[in-house]
């Protein structure tokens, strides 16, 4: 098992085997993994990454000498989510932003400042900047109104020395060919005979599009012409891949719909066959370059509701016209529906609008690990697909979902979600044309998403659990919170119902007791194991905590 580092970090063992998040790797958590007889492997592949608390890191030539325009954004925000470690708060007035490549020259460079990712970009008066050297540029914010924390300040410069950030991708092919194949310096080749008889590929995030990118452009193949990974899991990929196979590289971003909006991480392809995209112009597929040669892995790609808001999620299974599309037959695509993209974290500032939703998704993160292995392992096809589709009416566009969503007190629905445009990025910022048609799932009486692997909360709601979190006011108001989702419990009472104008039931109508809640979220959990999308040690272990206490399961 390959797990490709995110930014550093490896995440297969506190998302897979709970190990403590942030822990050594060498911490074994649950020993799932270890139980299931894998070998795990990490390597360096992102040339960008600070060493430091335990991260793999790699180190690829830089061109000398090279020049080329390149665009940072910063939020100075200081939530702890969005990358805040390349900024340096000095005041209320002033902050340093660290950039990723070095300035060549600062004339020419440009500050600008926006509310929305939206507005236009402006220069108010009182927003100024320095350089501080050639990798720091403080900042000013403007003394004009309008622009709280939540605003994206945008700057463009003439940077040098570009990293072969592509190298990247050869660095995991090699490693991965060289440990399933080399007979000398082997260490998972004893005696000079190679043992590994598979390999597959994991991957989170930005991971997962690294994976997804990996395949699309042709390293799943060696240098000897063999495959590469046998299979591969790239979760809340969405439809994007990465910004690594470029000039002036910056692996760590990824779109949303409000940060780092408009990177070179997702324009076509974006789904699995080979389609024609009649707004580009182009035909292609994510696994084109593989099938011919030879060389296809089996893939098992999950996403969670959040990824249809903020990783255009809809066009893994619609084509560009926005009809659905088949997957070939080494492919299955699954949602988790009620569950956001990122881990729940406290936040430092209260950003956004709702309480965040602690719903997560490691537990089919796992049983969709051990699908993959028996199918390429032992023949044993996985589940079918459970992707929300256009046919059944589960994938649906922002208006027709904000329609049929209930008015809640107190709860505004978006009328925004991350929408992507046929981009032209040989200009800084790139120019935007033609729209591409992006759906998001549509919702049950209670606001919990249709369509896709339903968490067993959905089933048995204690809560409207979304895959969207609205900024709140002084944090750009109205825009989506990164990949946070939220939660907005069902009221306890009908008196409490009536008096807030709740349109939902009530827990003391839909449940005579505690056990008879459990009983329900039992028979949710059941049906997944039954159906192969929960493996039953999880789901004896979501019984027996929802059995420990109601209390503790009402507060999720």
């Amino acid at each position: 098992m390959y797990d490709v580092p995110n930014r550093g970090n490896q995440p297969i063992m506190p998302r897979l085997n709970g190990a403590p998040d942030g822990g050594h790797p060498q911490h074994a958590g649950n020993g799932f993994l270890m139980r299931r007889g894998f070998t795990v492997v990490w390597s360096g592949w992102q040339g960008d990454v600070p060493p430091g608390a335990d991260r793999v890191t790699a180190r690829f030539p830089t061109i000398p000498g090279l020049t080329g325009m390149v665009r940072e954004e910063f939020i100075a925000e200081a939530t702890g989510l969005l990358g805040d470690s390349n900024i340096q708060e000095l005041s209320e007035e002033r902050f340093v932003g660290t950039l990723v490549y070095p300035v060549a020259d600062p004339a020419g460079a440009m500050l600008t400042v926006r509310e929305r990712e939206a507005d236009p970009r402006v220069t108010p008066p009182g927003l100024a900047w320095r350089l501080v050297d050639d990798l720091h540029v403080e900042i000013t914010r403007p003394t004009a109104p309008g622009f709280d924390r939540g605003a994206i300040f945008e700057f463009i410069y003439r940077a040098r020395d570009p990293i072969v950030m592509g190298i990247g991708f050869a660095a995991i092919r090699d490693i991965v060919s060289f440990l399933r194949h080399a007979t000398k310096d082997n260490p998972l080749g004893p005696y000079q005979r190679p043992r590994i008889r598979h390999a597959l590929g994991f991957g989170i995030s930005q991971s997962g599009r690294v994976l997804r990118d990996l395949v699309y452009l042709g390293f799943n193949q060696d240098l000897a012409g063999r495959r590469v990974f046998d299979g591969i899991l790239p979760v809340v990929a969405g439809s994007r891949r990465t910004c690594v196979n470029w000039q002036f590289a910056q692996g760590g971003r990824y779109s949303r719909q409000h940060e780092d909006h408009s990177y070179g991480d997702d324009q076509f392809p974006f789904s699995y066959p080979t389609l024609r995209d009649p707004i580009s112009g182009r035909t292609d597929g994510i696994l084109q370059r593989a099938r011919d040669a030879g060389v296809c892995p089996k893939v098992l790609h999950l996403d969670t509701e959040s990824d249809f808001w903020q990783a255009r999620s809809s066009l893994v299974v619609t084509d560009t016209s926005g009809a659905d599309v088949a997957m070939p037959d080494e492919v299955r695509v699954y949602t988790m529906s009620g569950v956001p993209h990122a881990a729940f974290r406290p936040l430092a500032k209260p950003v956004m609008q709702l309480p965040g939703n602690r719903l997560g998704y490691s537990a089919f993160m796992r049983v969709l690990l051990v699908a993959v292995f028996e199918w390429v392992e032992c023949g044993i096809a996985p589940p079918a697909s459970r992707f929300p589709t256009r046919a059944a009416g589960t994938l649906v566009p922002l208006g027709d979902a904000r329609g049929t969503f209930p008015k809640l007190p107190g709860v505004n629905f978006p009328t925004v979600l991350n929408e992507l445009r046929l981009r032209d990025h040989s200009v800084e910022p790139p120019t935007e044309s033609t729209p591409y048609p992006v759906f998001v799932q549509s919702t049950d009486a209670d606001g919990n998403a249709l369509g896709g692997i339903r968490h067993p909360l959905l089933a048995a709601p204690l809560a409207t659990y979304t895959g969207w979190s609205l900024r709140a006011n002084g944090y750009g108001e109205g825009e989506l919170f990164t990949v946070q989702g939220s939660m907005i419990p069902l009221p306890e009472t009908e008196a409490e119902r009536r008096r807030a104008g709740d349109p939902r039931p009530s827990l003391e109508t839909r449940y005579a007791s505690p056990d008879a809640w459990a009983v329900r979220l039992a028979e949710a959990v059941d049906r997944l194991v039954a159906e192969r999308l929960l493996l039953a040690e999880d789901g004896d272990r979501l019984v027996a905590a929802a059995r420990e206490s109601w209390d503790v399961y009402r507060a999720l």
